[in-house]
């Protein structure tokens, strides 16, 4: 018979350096791992490049390029990736990692995560912007996994996602989470 047992303690050193240990015994082995961030601060980089009329070119060192362009509505194109569908797409997939951080920190296990969101564009005042994104993820879970839990795991995934708290736009999580029968 295996045992498993997590203990987690966190500690914030006056230098701010987060510490996250992880205890897990199994068949009477100690093993500690530690999780240390660092830095306060990171920078990340990227450039865009015109390629000529309303298209143009996102790098970003070790990525596959993506072209972009302005909407449709925008006098844009039609399957090019906008701005728009990267906004909205970054708070989606930060969500998502977000929620995979905390599960895991948890012990938490789940079959699939998929997530749909949706960007409300519009005027307010003189100016666009996003006032609302939905992001709606489907969660399936074993049928002895806590629900409870994942539940709060989504409200951690919601206070902590460090680019939906960088923007002015209302961000709204719907999950739907349905145990595998």
């Amino acid at each position: 018979m295996v045992v498993n047992l997590v203990l987690r303690t966190q500690l914030l050193l006056q230098e701010h350096v987060l510490q996250e240990y992880v205890l897990l015994v199994s068949d009477n082995i100690l093993k500690i791992e530690r999780f240390k961030i660092k830095s306060k601060k990171f920078i990340y980089k990227n450039s865009v490049k015109w390629e000529g009329e309303r298209k143009g070119r996102l790098f970003c060192a070790d990525k596959p390029d993506i072209q972009i362009a302005p909407p449709p509505e925008f006098k844009g194109y039609p399957g090019i990736w906008t701005p728009e569908d990267l906004f909205i797409a970054t708070v989606n997939s930060c969500i998502m990692t977000t929620f995979l951080y905390y599960a895991e920190r948890e012990g938490l296990k789940f079959l699939s995560y998929e997530s749909q969101v949706q960007g409300v564009l519009e005027r307010v005042g003189r100016e666009f912007m996003f006032s609302t994104i939905k992001i709606m993820p489907k969660i399936l879970i074993e049928k002895d996994c806590d629900v409870h839990r994942i539940k709060e795991v989504i409200k951690l995934s919601e206070k902590y996602c460090f680019i939906s708290n960088s923007i002015k736009s209302k961000v709204e999580i719907t999950p739907e989470i349905k145990i595998k029968v």
